[in-house]
């Protein structure tokens, strides 16, 4: 396995991760088992502040590891702020983690259960530092917003969109798109300090993970499965899975913003 050519299989997947990134064994690995008996609830947690222009959105690609919807982050127009944040947090992207069947598929377990997917918005610190480069690199650099998605016979998310057209490095244009429209009513949340799940894994990231899931229905869930984890020309491969198991807690603490 090179650096490039990480992945969800048998031989470039998450046990593996470590043999070139080191920090894959880390003290603040992500994602994590939440334990609601052990979470702490904290009254200093503020409500969360979310603002996001549907102009901002600019294009949806496959990476080979799952699809991402890119913003313009080059200036205040979609940021978070608020709950366990000090400024402001600019939005970068959005993209998901699923499993093979509909039982499994979120990166984050609450007592033991196991989401069908997993929504994850990250934003990074534009109050501190110039990029999100520079400040993927930073403790406080990185939020990622995490939102459970479960799955339902009849109740699917009108905002989930079928993507099986595009092959690995492919993009295309996809705008006037407000990823509000993917949260759920309540924004309780769970937080704690974290890392990307996906490598390099960088442990920069103020974790917010959304108590409430939304719907989705199995045939969408289905066509996550059919994102081709392969270029054009080669022979066809689906992403089937794209989760990272939790990681050792190792003395970190959950802090709740609901009783």
């Amino acid at each position: 396995m090179s650096r490039l050519s990480w992945g969800y299989g048998e031989h470039n997947g998450p046990i593996h991760w470590n043999k070139f990134f080191p920090i894959a064994d880390g003290d603040q690995q992500s994602p994590i088992e939440i334990k609601t008996k052990e979470v702490k609830y904290d009254s200093s947690l503020r409500p969360l502040s979310i603002k996001y222009d549907a102009n901002s959105a600019k294009i949806i690609s496959n990476s080979g590891h799952s699809f991402s919807v890119d913003f313009d982050d080059t200036e205040d127009k979609s940021v978070l702020r608020g709950g366990p944040l000090t400024g402001s947090y600019r939005l970068r992207q959005f993209h998901l983690h699923w499993g093979s069947a509909d039982d499994h598929g979120s990166e984050h377990v609450v007592d033991g259960v196991r989401y069908a997917a997993e929504l994850h918005v990250v934003h990074w610190n534009s109050d501190k530092y110039p990029s999100f480069v520079e400040a993927a690199h930073e403790t406080d650099g990185l939020a990622v917003l995490g939102v459970f998605l479960q799955g339902s016979v009849k109740l699917s998310h009108y905002n989930l969109w079928e993507f099986s057209f595009l092959y690995q490095g492919k993009q295309t244009r996809f705008t006037n798109f407000d990823p509000l429209s993917l949260l759920p009513p309540s924004w309780d949340y769970w937080t704690y300090p974290g890392s990307l799940t996906v490598p390099p894994l960088l442990e920069s990231v103020t974790w917010i993970v959304l108590k409430q899931p939304i719907n989705i229905s199995s045939q969408q869930l289905a066509t996550f499965r059919t994102l081709l984890c392969t270029a054009e020309g080669e022979a066809a491969a689906f992403l089937l899975s794209n989760r990272r198991p939790p990681q050792p807690l190792k003395g970190r603490k959950v802090r709740a913003s609901f009783h």
